[in-house]
């Protein structure tokens, strides 16, 4: 093992050992990790249409109108944005307050978000799983935006190399080790402070083809290894870090991915080895992949490219496929000649689950994303259809 996974491994081993003492002095809540999850997204953008500029209590009270509504339609699971741009909805001595709720990055919340809708989820038998982006800061490259305690600007100011400046926002470097240090305490902060179900995170692994081009040139110097291999490799050694220290906390958290839905995308844009982590153990629970086409999709039809995931789970990795519920009544202008199929139809979704229900590896689904069934102005014909007929799969 070479110098750049030597320290990864030390910052494995020190976290590790520390998920463990901690987790002898709290209550572990027993949980089965192998529940059927009824899931459904809550993003950053539902913060920001409907939590900013409003009081504390107004938004509590959207909170409670929001886990109501996913009640009654029989969802048994929230994948809940805790930290989306390198801050936190939540009391965080590591992160900053986020922007998407009080408008101003590292302004106080007026509340801890994840610890209500965690106390008022688990009153209905639902459970929270974190959802965190480990790599983007901003969307904007901005660094004004930033908190002076976002770790990002401290990095900057540092000159570590740790964060890129890029056109289209800023970014965490994956394959500098304090990288990775900052993910594992900021995972290790919410074992250790919360009642949460799962820690969640999608496909955005890779921010930026360049970004770690200065730690690439040095190892390769000594290695023969591609540059592919070698983001690979990193990404793979933060992947099985982290399940580490959940599973040495409480091994009935759940871990989850959310990749790409496109297999070849997730090795050629996002270096996820996703074939590695539904063959080899130590890396993930379960496998979401974005499948996020229609039937009659040109390049990926739902059923082929469903067939293709469950066939690359060799261990016990459960499949929970996630749902392009935002496509409804909507026109696919990437699905070739099926771009009309989500307009011309208002039962994609529950075939989509039927079908998927018959394969080995099934173990539920999930909605992208809570506004999408919910938000009067985001509603038409199709999804109040698609609602009505996805009410058998959730009671």
């Amino acid at each position: 093992m070479k110098k750049i996974f030597v320290i990864f491994l030390i910052i494995i081993l020190f976290f590790a050992g520390n998920a463990y003492v901690l987790s002898k002095k709290n209550n572990i809540r027993t949980m089965d990790i192998n529940y059927s999850i009824k899931g459904v997204y809550i993003s950053y953008i539902e913060y920001l249409d409907n939590f900013q500029n409003n009081s504390v209590s107004l938004n509590k009270a959207y909170i409670l109108k929001m886990l109501d509504n996913i009640e009654n339609l029989g969802f048994n699971s929230i994948f809940l944005h805790v930290s989306p741009f390198s801050d936190a909805i939540y009391n965080s001595s590591i992160m900053p307050s986020s922007y998407t709720i009080t408008g101003v990055e590292g302004k106080n919340l007026g509340m801890d978000y994840l610890d209500y809708f965690i106390e008022e989820a688990h009153k209905r038998n639902i459970r929270i799983h974190a959802w965190i982006n480990p790599y983007r800061v901003s969307s904007v490259a901005d660094t004004e935006k930033l908190s002076n305690n976002n770790p990002a600007l401290i990095f900057l100011n540092e000159s570590e190399n740790a964060v890129k400046i890029t056109k289209t926002g800023i970014y965490y470097n994956p394959a500098n080790p304090k990288v990775l240090d900052l993910l594992l305490r900021q995972v290790h902060e919410l074992l250790i402070n919360y009642d949460i179900d799962g820690i969640h995170l999608d496909d955005y692994f890779y921010p930026d083809s360049e970004i770690d081009l200065e730690e690439y040139n040095k190892y390769f110097l000594d290695n023969n290894v591609t540059l592919s291999d070698y983001r690979l490799n990193i990404i793979n050694t933060t992947i099985k870090s982290i399940y580490k220290l959940i599973k040495d906390y409480n091994s009935n958290i759940i871990f989850s991915i959310s990749p790409d839905g496109n297999i070849e995308n997730n090795y050629e844009m996002y270096y996820a080895d996703v074939k590695t982590w539904l063959s080899s153990d130590g890396y993930i629970d379960v496998i979401m992949p974005q499948v996020y086409y229609g039937f009659d999709n040109n390049l990926k039809p739902f059923d082929k490219t469903i067939d293709e995931w469950n066939n690359l789970i060799t261990n016990d990795v459960h499949l929970v496929p996630v749902l392009a519920f935002y496509k409804v009544g909507l026109i696919d202008n990437y699905a070739g000649s099926g771009k009309y199929e989500w307009i011309n139809n208002s039962n994609i979704i529950t075939r989509q689950i039927n079908y998927s229900k018959t394969l080995s590896h099934y173990n539920g689904f999930t909605l992208f994303r809570y506004d999408y069934l919910f938000n009067k102005n985001l509603i038409n014909n199709n999804t109040k259809s698609e609602i009505e007929n996805l009410k058998i799969n959730l009671n």
